[in-house]
């Protein structure tokens, strides 16, 4: 057998069938990667500066806008560098950091949502003891917890898509390193590897999701009870959260349970992902809450007057 480190680079040869578009997609990416690291940035800055907002569920929304602002970043730049017209080659060992940092954010972001689904079901269903449940070192813990499952999902995935030998072709049909393109270009059986990673890849999302889903159906059913004001204000804060969610599941359903992949589909579906959700998230967030819309504006208004002043 082939040692795996005969292959020193990865070729990415970018989203099919769009040759002569580099020009309008690197204006296009670039903006859509410029919008979400200011509108998580000043989330982060709304959040942070208002103790209004020092609260459990905006605790871990701070913590959503942060892998928001790292996720697009794992494969984004060198997008951009080769849209640009420059170098389209990443090293073995980039192209494996691309992996495991792209599984790790996205499966923190899985083990983050089923955590602020469980703040929503505690502050709807429990109302007088939330802040004993939710205690501050309680938010710590959860949020640590995402992180560190996240890491382990992620090395075991990683590891096993490395640990496969790759002796040439090199030239990757995508615009980053993930597991399905890679194993197409492993020179050794990967039918074991399909398998453990569509159990693996599918079995973690499906669990997160039928815990958000008890949440949300304990949390319907508690909302139901409640007097018409507080039951909108309720659905309201959480209509806002189930919108993230769906738009984070369903390119994760479409691109890794398809039993026959579609390389333009799943770059397309890839490239929403990755960019436009952790666009999106920071204006779901906001547009129906007024606290962080206050907020918001105050930040605003700061940033302008030091402008200004300088």
């Amino acid at each position: 057998m082939k040692n795996a480190s005969v292959v020193t680079d990865i070729i990415l040869l970018g989203i099919p069938h769009t040759k002569d578009l580099e020009t309008m997609l690197f204006a296009l990416f670039l903006s859509f990667y410029i919008f979400t690291l200011r509108g998580n940035l000043l989330i982060l800055l709304a959040i942070v500066s208002s103790t209004q907002l020092h609260t459990p569920m905006y605790f871990f929304l701070c913590k959503l806008s942060v892998c928001d602002i790292f996720f697009p970043s794992v494969s984004s730049p060198k997008m951009l560098v080769y849209l640009s017209g420059n170098s389209r080659t990443i090293s073995y060992a980039g192209c494996a950091s691309q992996l495991f940092f792209y599984h790790f954010l996205s499966c923190t972001e899985c083990f983050l949502y089923t955590v602020m689904a469980y703040d929503r079901f505690v502050a709807i269903c429990y109302p007088l003891r939330y802040m004993v449940i939710m205690s501050h070192r309680v938010c710590v813990i959860l949020s640590l917890g995402t992180s560190v499952f996240g890491c382990i999902q992620a090395t075991f995935l990683t590891t096993l898509t490395f640990l496969l030998p790759y002796c040439g072709p090199n030239e990757v049909d995508y615009f980053f390193c993930d597991i399905p393109v890679m194993l197409k270009l492993a020179c050794a059986d990967t039918s074991a590897m399909e398998m453990v990673g569509f159990i693996s890849v599918g079995l973690m999302p499906l669990s997160c999701f039928l815990l958000i889903l008890t949440s949300y159906s304990r949390i319907v059913h508690s909302i139901l009870h409640i007097r018409s004001v507080e039951g909108c204000r309720a659905f309201s804060t959480c209509s806002a959260h189930l919108t993230a969610i769906l738009l984070f599941y369903m390119p994760g359903i479409l691109i890794y349970l398809r039993q026959t992949p579609s390389p333009w589909l799943d770059a397309t579906v890839q490239v929403m992902n990755n960019l436009v959700t952790p666009m999106l998230n920071p204006l779901i967030y906001s547009l129906r809450n007024k606290e962080v819309k206050s907020s918001l504006r105050k930040v605003l208004y700061q940033l302008v007057f030091l402008r200004e002043q300088l």
